[in-house]
């Protein structure tokens, strides 16, 4: 009735253990209680990476930081902390492909959302799309609404596509939405200079480069693939065998 399903779970291992340790009773209630509440926090964290809709998981123990010295480990493991989003500050990762922006801004989004955060992951051409949907069927003013509630928005590949100026405009009505309020993050391939080839607009391209740069943390991963250079290492190893 309760619905305490750990403590369902775990009662007759630790009723063994508290009997073996000759633990308190008031010891015992507090390994169940604590077990209950370990696991609903881990239940918690993973409804919210769930709620993110990630492509794949990533993680920063998985970021090899040899392979690319551009990025600095000290530097990643600060924003891992997520004072930025607690303050609802952005977060812009340029680089090229094969660099890590995708990985990091995945796995900074994890680590967001196993602090409790709400986050959301989107393709930059994904959410304009939607909004131009939105729009046309009159939900625009909702849709911007539940992305604005979101603490930390993630958009990778900002910068691939050229957008035309409606759906530069509905992106930007979003990073509006969410200015210095609740933090969003990009990845993009292209650095603020070259923006002007996705928003052709050049005063909406500034506009949109101010909300995203304003109080932001800015890392630049390079321009040297290591995913491509790893794949050249295995072809060469695979080669000597």
């Amino acid at each position: 009735m309760l619905r305490l399903p750990t403590i369902r779970g775990q009662f007759p291992d630790l009723a063994e253990a508290a009997k073996r340790d000759q633990m308190s009773y008031k010891g015992f209630l507090a390994e169940l209680l604590l077990a209950e509440c370990d696991d609903r926090a881990r239940r918690r964290s993973e409804r919210r990476i769930k709620a993110a809709a990630f492509p794949r998981e990533k993680s920063l123990r998985a970021f090899d930081f040899d392979a690319n010295p551009n990025v600095d480990a000290a530097r990643i493991n600060t924003l891992a902390t997520c004072e930025w989003v607690r303050k609802g500050q952005p977060l812009c990762l340029i680089g090229d492909s094969g660099t890590g922006k995708s990985h990091l801004l995945i796995a900074l989004g994890t680590e967001a959302a196993m602090k409790g955060y709400r986050v959301r992951y989107t393709l930059a051409t994904k959410l304009v799309n939607e909004l131009v949907e939105a729009a046309d069927e009159r939900l625009l003013s909702k849709t911007i609404a539940r992305y604005g509630r979101v603490d930390l928005l993630c958009i990778d590949e900002l910068g691939y596509m050229e957008l035309d100026r409606r759906g530069a405009e509905l992106l930007f009505q979003v990073l509006t939405e969410r200015e210095e309020k609740n933090s969003v993050a990009i990845a993009s391939n292209e650095s603020f200079g070259g923006w002007t080839k996705t928003f052709t607009d050049p005063r909406l391209c500034t506009a949109i480069v101010d909300r995203l740069t304003f109080d932001a943390a800015i890392l630049e991963t390079g321009t040297d693939s290591y995913r491509l250079a790893q794949t050249k290492a295995r072809a060469e190893q695979a080669a000597t065998v």
